[in-house]
Formats: C-alpha cells, sequence, structure tokens
C-alpha cells in the first residue's frame, strides 16, 4: 500500500503532489474530481479530495493507525455537562459516578489499523425511492389521502410504510417505501461498487481516533446549535453545529434518531439509538451520547433496515494504489 496515502505522510504533503494523487484515484474509480479542500474542525484537520460520482460528493479519507473506544475522561466533564447529569441523578434518586455510568455505553479500548477510503460526505436514505407523482404504483387511496393533504398548509405526509409525500416549494417530492433486508442490501451496495463502513471504520471517520468523549471535548458544547433541544424560532437558517463537515469533510453523528448502517454479519449502526434516550426525556447528554464515536455499536434484533432511523454512508476502500 502506498504510504502517501497514510495520514501522517498525507499531511505532510505538498498541494501539488496531492493534486496528483486525486487525480489518480479520480481515474482509478470512475469519480470526477472537484479539487482539493481544507477541513479544520475540533483540533484536527485534513487538506483533501473532493469527488463526484452519480450525484453523490465523496472524500478522501487517509488511513491510520488508531486507538479507539473509551473508558475514562481524557479531559473531563465540562461544568455543565457535569450539572445535567447531577440534575438526572436527583431526579433518579441515584448516586452513580459519571464516569462509570458513561463508560457502560462506550465501546472498549483497541487499537485498529484504518485503511484509505472515499467516503460519501452525507447519509442516505435506504428504504425510500424517489418516484413521479403518476407513478402507477402509487395507490388510488394513497394518492386521496395526499390531495386532502395538500389543501392544509403542511409540508410532509407520510403513510407508514407506503409512500411519503414533501413539498418542495411549488411542487412535490413523492417517494415509495420498500422493505429491505440488510444482507440484500450490503450485497446490493457491493454490486454497484460500493461498501458500508465497518464499526471501526465508523469510529474513525467521526472522531478521527480523539481520546475525549466527543470529537470536540468530554462534555456537550451547549453553544452550539443541537437538534431536538433548540428554539426554532431563534435564527432557523443557522445550521445545525454538528451536521456541518468535520475535520474529514464528512456531516457524521449529529442526529440521535439516525442511525448509521456499518459492515457487519447482523444488522449493527452506530452513531445514534433511533432516539431513544431523547424520548425517554434524558436531556442534550445523554440524547447525544449514542453520537459518540466511542459508543457501543448496537446490534440489532431485526434483519429489515428501518427506513426512519437507519441511513447509510457509502464508502470505497482504496486498495493496492500506487
Amino acid at each position: 500500500m502506498n504510504k502517501r496515502l497514510f495520514r501522517t505522510q498525507f499531511n505532510q504533503m505538498e498541494n501539488i503532489e496531492k493534486q496528483v494523487l486525486m487525480e489518480s484515484l479520480a481515474a482509478r474509480y470512475d469519480m470526477t474530481f472537484l479539487g482539493l479542500h481544507t477541513f479544520d474542525r475540533w483540533g484536527q484537520s485534513c487538506t483533501t479530495g473532493i469527488f463526484k460520482k452519480d450525484g453523490r460528493e465523496f472524500v478522501f479519507v487517509p488511513g491510520d493507525t488508531v486507538t479507539l473506544g473509551w473508558e475514562q475522561f481524557a479531559v473531563g466533564l465540562n461544568q455543565e455537562s457535569r450539572e445535567e447529569l447531577e440534575y438526572l441523578f436527583r431526579e433518579w434518586e441515584m448516586e452513580r459516578d459519571p464516569e462509570e455510568m458513561i463508560r457502560e455505553s462506550m465501546a472498549p479500548v483497541r487499537q485498529a489499523a484504518i485503511g484509505p477510503m472515499l467516503v460519501g460526505r452525507e447519509l442516505e436514505e435506504i428504504n425510500w425511492e424517489p418516484v413521479k407523482l403518476e407513478d402507477p404504483r402509487l395507490r388510488s387511496e394513497w394518492l386521496e389521502d395526499f390531495r386532502q393533504f395538500a389543501l392544509t398548509d403542511r409540508d410532509s405526509l407520510t403513510l407508514a410504510g407506503r409512500a411519503r409525500f414533501e413539498r418542495d416549494s411549488d411542487s412535490w417530492q413523492v417517494s415509495l417505501y420498500h422493505e429491505v433486508d440488510y444482507l440484500d442490501f450490503q450485497n446490493r451496495l457491493q454490486k454497484q461498487g460500493f461498501s458500508l463502513p465497518t464499526a471501526d471504520e465508523w469510529a474513525y471517520l467521526c472522531g478521527g481516533g480523539c481520546r475525549t468523549l466527543f470529537p470536540w471535548g468530554d462534555g456537550l458544547d451547549y453553544s452550539m446549535r443541537l437538534r431536538w433541544f433548540e428554539d426554532m424560532d431563534e435564527d432557523e437558517n443557522r445550521p445545525y453545529d454538528m451536521e456541518e463537515p468535520n475535520f474529514f469533510g464528512l456531516s457524521i453523528a449529529y442526529d440521535p434518531y439516525m442511525r448509521e448502517v456499518v459492515q457487519a454479519d447482523r444488522l449493527t449502526t452506530c452513531g445514534g439509538d433511533g432516539g431513544c434516550n431523547i424520548c425517554g426525556g434524558l436531556g442534550p447528554f445523554l440524547g447525544f451520547l449514542p453520537c459518540s464515536p466511542h459508543c457501543k455499536p448496537e446490534v440489532q434484533e431485526d434483519k429489515e433496515l428501518n427506513g426512519d432511523y437507519d441511513f447509510y454512508r457509502p464508502i470505497i476502500r482504496v486498495e493496492n494504489h500506487d
């Protein structure tokens, strides 16, 4: 494997050299190279290539050998996070050490060798197929429900397990729902030339090898605009901070309701718990704890993917590139 594809050597390369390397990757994987971009966030930085393929944007993420998992605070909880947990413990009439409680949700500490990848920048839906409003598979009773809904000023109608209608300015985006089996989905992706990241690869893409609980530190940063905990009347157009590109240029682990499907023998997800902690009223810190790069991957009981909670990120592992 070309050493220049690994983080230490890659970060030391001149941009002209990176440009040539990225152009060769684009040619090899039939992608359009859009250019180099520097992503700098939470104390980590990477100047890397952005690519386009089949309407998706990808970034090149160099490989590395990193420590993953979590067993203790690297810095310690900030005051706001500690106060939030202490309040919950009082409500539950429970005496707990926050570090001990958090450790129960975290994967064990381990070393992992992560190879270089081309990584989809955004999460994508799995079960929904975009269709035209005239699609013959849309049943008449669904369309009648839609016609009644369209008279209201609301923007989205979901007929569970069947169809979805979303207002887009003066038109509507329509999608059909399909049952999708996890292993079948992996096979379908493979035929398209893509894979899912493994849980270790996902943890690296999310945290970059950080030793703090979150990429930005051990506590929650309450100055960030957090999905589900924000007064939407104030500055509605400001993006959710965690959704903004990270140090690899990826929008990752920003919404606890969105579980990211990873490669495994059984349906396994990272980056969210389907909103269980938030629905349980556990507050922002525990609500977003499943978004930690170190959180235990969750092995689901079902083999069917859930279109409301399960999303995916296509990757291409870069192998034997000279």
